[in-house]
C-alpha cells in the first residue's frame, strides 16, 4: 500500500509530500485506520535514561517539526518520538525548495534551517496530545541570535519545555543554520553545556522531575574532535548523546546532478559514517553515557549494528519517506 501512496507522493514537490504524508497520516489515525497496522511483537521494552521505553526504535526529531503529529505518530507503534527543532520564537527557515530526494540511492539533503512554529506552539500541541509515552523535544537558536547570546535560546527553550519532556535533546550540529557547528567545540560547548546542566539541576527541583539533558551530535567530526568533546560532554556528566545529525559529505551521491546543492545528507549514504561516529563515542564515553543512534538506518540490519557498536536505542527518518511506516515494525521484530 505505501509503494502506491509513494508513488503520488513522489510526484510532488518534496516538502508538500512530506506534509501531506503527515496529514493523511493524521487522517488515517483519527478514522482509527492505523489500528489496522500489525502491532503484534511491537513490546521489546529497554530502560536508558532511567525511562521506560516500549520498543527501542523511535522517530528522529524534524519529521514533526512542531509536535503538530504526535498521536499519529505513536499510532505506527513506535518506542519513542522526538519532536522539534524548535527555537524561542517562530521561523520560516531557509527559501524553499529546501529538500531534494535521492531515490535510487535512499537519500535526501535538507537545508531546512529551523522551520518552525515557535517553543510556545509546541508546547501547547504536547499538551494537547493524548500520547503518554517518551517524548522527546529538540532545542536549538534562532536565526538571527548571534552565536555569543546562542546560550540564551537554548536556556529559553529548555526552561519552557522541561515540564514536558521525557528528555530534551540540544541541537548543536545542524549544518542549516550558520556557525551553529561551532558550538561543538571547546569553550562555546564547555559554556554550553555548564550553563544547561546548571538549568537542569534547577529545574529538577522546581518540578521534582530529573528531565535528561543529551546533545546531539556531528557525522562529520574525526576521531580527534570525538575525543575532545567526549572529554567535556563527560566532565558535565550529560545524560547522552544523538549520534548523528546530516553530513555535509555527498559519499554516494557525489556522481549526481545535484548532489553539490547545499544542506546535509540523511539516507542510506550516510549509514556508514554514522556508525562510525557511533563507534568512536562509545569508545571514548563512560558506560553511563547512553547513545542514540540515528543515520541511514532502514533494516533491523543496520540496527543491530548500531547496537553492537555500543548504541542502547534507535531513530529513523529518511528510512520512512523510502519505506513507510512498516519499517518500524520490521526492525523491531529484527531486534534481538
Amino acid at each position: 500500500m505505501y509503494k502506491f501512496i509513494r508513488y503520488f507522493l513522489f510526484k510532488l514537490d518534496p516538502e508538500r509530500a512530506h506534509i501531506l504524508s503527515l496529514k493523511l497520516l493524521k487522517l488515517a489515525h483519527q478514522l482509527y485506520l492505523t489500528k489496522l497496522l500489525p502491532k503484534r511483537d511491537m513490546k521489546k521494552p529497554a530502560k536508558v535514561f532511567g525511562l521506560n521505553f516500549m520498543n527501542p526504535v523511535g522517530i528522529a526529531a524534524g519529521f514533526d517539526d512542531n509536535g503538530d503529529y504526535i498521536d499519529a505518530l505513536a499510532s505506527l507503534g513506535c518506542g519513542f518520538i522526538e519532536i522539534g527543532t524548535v527555537t524561542p520564537k517562530p521561523q520560516a527557515g531557509n527559501k524553499k525548495p529546501r529538500l531534494i530526494r535521492f531515490p535510487k540511492q535512499r537519500a535526501l539533503i535538507n537545508r531546512m534551517g529551523f522551520n518552525n512554529k515557535g517553543v510556545e506552539h509546541l508546547i501547547q500541541q504536547v499538551k494537547k496530545a493524548k500520547y503518554k509515552g517518551i517524548i522527546g523535544i529538540n532545542i536549538g537558536k534562532n536565526l538571527v541570535t548571534d552565536l555569543d547570546r546562542a546560550i540564551d535560546d537554548y536556556r529559553h527553550c529548555l526552561q519552557k519545555v522541561y515540564p514536558y519532556a521525557s528528555y530534551v535533546a540540544i541541537n548543536i550540529s545542524s549544518p542549516n543554520t550558520p556557525q551553529l557547528r561551532q558550538l561543538q567545540y571547546d569553550n562555546y560547548l564547555e559554556s554550553l553545556i555548564a550553563e544547561l546542566k546548571n538549568q537542569q539541576v534547577k529545574l529538577a527541583k522546581v518540578h521534582d522531575c530529573y528531565v535528561p539533558l543529551i546533545v546531539k551530535v556531528a557525522p562529520d567530526l574525526n576521531d580527534e574532535q570525538i575525543t575532545s568533546m567526549s572529554a567535556i560532554l563527560t566532565q558535565h556528566k550529560i545524560d547522552g548523546i544523538i549520534a548523528v545529525n546530516t553530513s555535509l559529505s555527498r559519499q554516494g551521491i557525489e556522481h549526481l546532478a545535484q548532489a553539490q546543492e547545499a544542506g546535509g545528507m540523511s539516507g542510506e549514504t550516510l549509514f556508514p559514517q554514522a556508525l562510525h561516529v557511533v563507534s568512536q563515542f562509545r569508545r571514548c564515553l563512560p558506560d553511563d553515557i547512553p547513545i542514540i543512534a540515528c543515520g541511514g538506518i532502514s533494516s533491523a540490519d543496520d540496527a543491530n549494528k548500531m547496537l553492537a557498536a555500543g548504541a542502547s536505542l534507535i531513530q529513523v527518518y529518511t528510512g520512512l519517506i523510502y519505506q513507510g511506516p512498516q519499517l518500524i515494525r520490521r526492525i523491531v521484530t529484527g531486534l534481538p
